[in-house]
Parts: structure tokens; sequence; C-alpha cells
């Protein structure tokens, strides 16, 4: 909030698995916490730039700034992962749920079957979250050597604070 108050561009640096869930997290106030940054970063009118350095998962990535919330660039290292969710989390959902059709169609796996399955999802998975992957849908702007990246954000910084369209910010109603 002050950034958008004192028009001061952000910066986020990602390497997040998501948001914790389950009951001690959420009785620390998870949700809450999580709602108001969404807000904040939705109705934010500062130039946003992302840069993701490790693991970028799920509302983890939402809420920092990722591709939903337009930021003006996104860069990634290398070593970046970018998906919903990580392989192995993936591959037990996405397992369950080929267990299941396979059943209604009154076939049981066997255990070769579903460990062959597991891992033809994770390695799926696993090309779908490499950074490449995203790279090549326009997903991230650019795949950063690690040591490109201070020249980087400089030159992002230059160009999108040339104009500032001074909208106001506003961020509608958060609780406390």
């Amino acid at each position: 909030m002050d950034c958008n108050q004192s028009r001061v561009p952000i910066l986020f640096f990602q390497d997040v698995n998501g948001f914790m869930v389950g009951k001690e997290s959420e009785q620390q106030g998870i949700i809450r916490a999580g709602a108001k940054l969404v807000n904040d970063i939705a109705n934010s009118v500062v130039p946003k730039i992302t840069v993701i350095l490790g693991g970028s998962f799920g509302a983890g990535n939402y809420a920092l700034c990722g591709k939903a919330f337009d930021p003006r660039f996104i860069f990634a290292w290398p070593t970046a992962r970018y998906a919903v969710m990580g392989a192995e989390q993936a591959a037990g959902t996405l397992l369950d749920i080929t267990i299941s059709a396979l059943r209604r169609g009154k076939h049981e796996p066997d255990a070769a079957e579903l460990q062959q399955l597991r891992e033809k999802v994770e390695d799926s998975y696993r090309e779908q979250t490499d950074v490449r992957y995203a790279a090549a849908r326009l997903w991230v702007d650019k795949i950063l050597d690690p040591a490109e990246t201070r020249s980087a954000l400089l030159l992002a910084l230059e160009i999108a604070t040339r104009h500032d369209e001074g909208r106001p910010f506003k961020t509608g109603v958060l609780q406390v």
C-alpha cells in the first residue's frame, strides 16, 4: 500500500510453494492475510516486476504478482519451476482421478500399473513446470542468467517508470 501511495514500483522475488493450508494456518489468519495481499496487488497502480528464482506454485504465485496480476515484466532464473502445484502433489491428485476413472470402467489397476501411471504423470508434469515451457508460451518474458538480474531489473524499472497514468490507488474494503 505504501508503494502505491508513494508511486514506487514493486519488485517480487518468488520462491514459493503456495499458501499453507490446514486448521493451524487458518486459525493464524492465512485466509485474511492472503486476501489483503491479493486485494492490494490486484488494485496496485504502480509498475510491478516479478522474478521467479525457484519454485512458483499455487496461490503463492498469484499473490506474489504472477501472470494473472499483469506485472510489467516476468523474469525467471533457469532453475525456476512454474505451475499450479509441484510434480509430486500433482501426480498424487491426477493419479487418484485416473484410478477412479479406471474403477468406474470396471478395471482395477495392479501395483505395477499404478507405478507406471505415477511415473508418467510426474514426468509430464516436471516437463511442464520447467521455466522453458512457460517461456515458450510467453508466460515468462525472459529467462535470466542470475548474474544478469541486476542489469535486467534496472532496465525494466527504467522502462516501467517512464509513464505514470496517475490512476488513484483504491483497495476497497479491507477486513482488519
